[in-house]
């Protein structure tokens, strides 16, 4: 892992929500919802709203507004439906909901998962950005995929990330 241009002050717990968009998990086979739970809260974030969904872009954009609109959440995860196939319209949804895009975190995480998967990795619409002052990371549904974000993007520069968005130093 790359060195961070300067460390940051004293931690920060940061309020997250996670969604999963799926058509076939539950929350007994939802493991990659499960990872990225366990990896905030092991972070010492704190995990205040979770849920599954169908890939319906209704119910997608219903739900990330209303987490946007909830003061205590200052970041939503979501995992699935970052494809390419006819069902998968995460990506469509959030993107169209960003205020600021990271474009960054997209770029990264597809090459980063080059060095895991190959040239498959391009098929991978992994997004983020900011709506109405809350961080917003969508990744792919695998499990892999959600611990190489979570890992090696999301958990090294969440508080950063927070902390801008919030004007804290």
């Amino acid at each position: 892992m790359a060195a961070q241009p300067h460390p940051d002050p004293a931690p920060l717990t940061v309020g997250c929500a996670v969604l999963t968009v799926s058509d076939t998990r539950t929350p007994d086979t939802d493991r990659s919802g499960q990872l990225m739970q366990s990896a905030l809260t092991a972070a010492g974030h704190r995990v205040l709203a979770y849920r599954i969904l169908s890939d319906e872009p209704d119910a997608i954009r219903t739900t990330v507004l209303d987490w946007c609109a909830d003061g205590e959440l200052a970041a939503i995860l979501l995992n699935g439906g970052t494809g390419i196939a006819p069902r998968d319209t995460t990506y469509d949804e959030i993107a169209a909901l960003l205020d600021k895009t990271l474009p960054g975190f997209g770029e990264l995480f597809r090459y980063l998962s080059y060095g895991e998967i190959g040239s498959r990795a391009m098929a991978s619409r992994a997004i983020a950005g900011i709506h109405q002052n809350t961080l917003i990371f969508s990744l792919p549904g695998s499990s892999n995929a959600v611990r190489l974000g979570m890992e090696s993007l999301i958990l090294p520069e969440l508080t950063h990330l927070v902390r801008q968005l919030q004007g804290l130093r």
